[in-house]
């Protein structure tokens, strides 16, 4: 699946299924939301803190995806072709961070 493709299926579903999309800021806070989800669960299974009943079953991928389809939502509705915006986003860092990284002797 390309990121076009994810988009125009995210598209359709929300316009199907989901009847309509929620409204741009509610999307940030679901967002937001699905990200503190993410963060919870990377702490605990590569950080120090202890898993919780209501933690189990909980699975990495998932809760990733959760994510990107809630910034796919987002995209959507503000008219942000994300292939387009990644392109470019590796072309800024690219010509940015050209040899930022290769000298970073924290990295060696």
């Amino acid at each position: 699946m390309t990121i076009k493709n994810a988009q125009e299926q995210v598209d359709t579903w929300i316009k199907t299924v989901g009847v309509r999309y929620f409204g741009e800021l509610t999307n940030l806070g679901i967002l937001m939301e699905e990200v503190g989800e993410l963060s919870r669960l990377m702490v605990r299974t590569y950080g120090e803190q202890s898993f919780k009943a209501s933690d189990k079953g909980k699975e990495l991928a998932d809760e990733m995806a959760d994510v990107l389809w809630v910034l796919i939502c987002l995209a959507n509705q503000t008219g942000v072709d994300l292939t387009d915006a990644l392109q470019k986003n590796f072309e800024k860092k690219n010509i940015r961070d050209s040899d930022r990284h290769l000298n970073n002797e924290k990295l060696k």
